[in-house]
């Protein structure tokens, strides 16, 4: 699924110092695959979710995402994939806070004009499968524990049945238990088949993951399968 070749990311500020934030990396990753991308602060892994998520280019390399390149595309070419290949779960949730599950959930099929009927039907499969309650669907997301609120943010980020499912920090708000919880769901949906790949500095929850990255100082330093991969369920 995707294939990351020799990415380097450079940045220049206005005062003409130039970072690298990226140096070199290269790696692939198969379709069904759980991976952690883990690296302290500054060490580049946030770059590296931004190419991955197609939210930015590399400044040398390639990456290709089901055989495309997309470290060529254009901003209309990247935001496609992103609307229909990535599905996105952040450690700040990016709910609306009036609006209930069901609407948060669906609004990604509104964009992408699909049939309010079949959105329904859609957002309602994706809540099953991130695990939430039948009984919270009409709430407002703001009457939601946090754990609640980032299983909506994963089924909203499922809705669009995408190639991959991009999770960054995914439990930097919540509690250990919570955290725990989320994980759960996430390891659900890699045994059902979705591609994910979690960004965290945290190695107790990089553990979850089957396969881990290590990012520092932008470099990939060591790609390993996980032997002792804690397993919640």
């Amino acid at each position: 699924m995707i294939k990351i070749q020799n990415i380097s990311k450079l940045y220049k500020s206005g005062n003409g110092i130039e970072t690298l934030a990226l140096k070199d990396v290269s790696f692939n990753i198969n379709d069904g695959e759980f991976v952690a991308i883990m690296g302290p602060s500054g060490s580049g892994k946030s770059t590296l979710m931004h190419i991955l998520g197609a939210l930015d280019t590399p400044t040398s390399g390639k990456y290709f995402l089901d055989e495309k390149d997309v470290s060529q595309m254009t901003e209309n070419e990247l935001a496609k994939i992103r609307r229909e290949q990535i599905g996105f779960v952040f450690q700040a949730f990016n709910l609306l806070p009036r609006a209930s599950v069901l609407r948060n959930v669906t609004l990604p099929l509104m964009y992408a004009e699909i049939p309010k009927t079949k959105r329904q039907e859609q957002a309602v499969k994706s809540l099953h499968m991130a695990g939430l309650n039948e009984t919270h669907f009409g709430h407002f997301s703001n009457q939601l524990s946090g754990g609640q609120m980032q299983r909506v943010a994963i089924a909203r980020a499922l809705v669009n049945n995408p190639k991959l499912i991009l999770a960054d920090e995914p439990t930097g708000n919540l509690d250990t238990q919570t955290g725990e919880l989320v994980l759960g769901s996430f390891q659900d949906l890699n045994e059902h088949g979705h591609t994910i790949v979690i960004i965290t500095h945290e190695l107790d929850v990089a553990a979850h993951a089957k396969r881990i990255i290590h990012i520092r100082d932008g470099r990939m330093v060591k790609d390993e399968i996980n032997t002792n991969q804690i397993k919640l369920k």
